[in-house]
């Protein structure tokens, strides 16, 4: 099964390969595993602000040789940066760790967000970040910043996966010209969400595994190719230079037949929510949101 090398277009015109690189977690082994990206032939890589890992983004990139113009960089604004005073300079700081002058901008997370929005605009009009996107914003948040603000998001960065598949708000985000970013695409895989761990792994469930056979593909890669049919680029993440390579090769067509039964798995099962962490309600009105 050959391994394609899916793009999609964003609102700005910009395109933006169907599988990143993500690099939540393991900061110290991060420089090394996007090198290890890179190698393999990544060239969407997703960093934030609060992972700390845009320095070694930016040195494994530098040490790469591979030209700027050919890797598309998201970085996130933090909660500390949410005074629209505060966006530019932020995004400053993350475009000299990262070594670059431009890059993709996501607002993640939020207190009251039409201001920092705003500030937001202005870094993309004036070409420091060629585009501006959002992350775990609910659609009446969404739907808000639409009608209080100048520029569509390009991208919305969720929780997706097979287990929590999201058709109805997918499907709204696509009408508005948003691009869906899922993170997590492996559902309860990361150890960290608490929630998943008395259940078996997203990867192993019998339907991805049976699947994955008929195509010489393991039941993660299944994982990846569902989204990616769905239209949404994928944020796999890992340290180890076999998985490195074998999430990319998630980049294959799955049969209408093997769509439809992926749509029995889904369980409406958010893993991540960081409500009480944040002190903010996050997903009202969302599946998979524990009232």
């Amino acid at each position: 099964m050959a391994t394609l090398d899916t793009k999609f277009k964003l609102n700005t015109g910009a395109e933006i390969p169907a599988v990143g690189f993500g690099t939540w977690q393991d900061k110290d082994a991060q420089e090394g595993a996007v090198a290890e990206a890179l190698k393999a032939g990544y060239t969407h890589i997703d960093t934030a602000r609060i992972y700390g890992t845009e320095p070694a983004v930016g040195a494994a990139i530098r040490k790469s040789g591979i030209p700027r113009s050919k890797i598309f960089i998201t970085t996130k604004l933090w909660n500390n940066s949410h005074h629209p005073d505060d966006v530019e300079p932020a995004l400053d700081a993350s475009l000299a760790d990262l070594g670059t002058d431009y890059q993709r901008q996501d607002y993640q997370w939020r207190q009251d967000f039409v201001d920092t929005w705003k500030a937001m605009e202005k870094t993309f009009k004036k070409g420091k970040a060629k585009a501006i996107g959002i992350s775990n914003f609910s659609r009446k948040e969404t739907e808000r910043l639409l009608n209080e603000t100048e520029i569509v998001p390009a991208a919305h960065q969720i929780e997706i996966h097979p287990y929590l598949q999201q058709n109805e708000a997918c499907e709204w985000y696509k009408s508005k010209g948003i691009h869906v970013q899922q993170y997590s695409p492996f559902g309860n895989q990361n150890e960290i969400y608490s929630k998943g761990q008395n259940m078996g792994k997203l990867i192993d469930d019998p339907t991805l595994v049976e699947i994955g056979k008929k195509y010489n593909k393991n039941g993660a890669q299944v994982a990846l190719a569902w989204g990616i049919a769905q239209g949404h680029s994928v944020l796999p993440k890992s340290k180890t230079p076999s998985r490195i390579k074998d999430n990319l090769e998630g980049d294959f067509r799955l049969e209408k037949e093997d769509l439809e039964k992926l749509k029995s798995v889904d369980k409406g099962m958010r893993f991540n929510n960081p409500s009480a962490n944040f002190g903010w309600n996050f997903y009202i009105g969302e599946d998979g949101k524990v009232e």
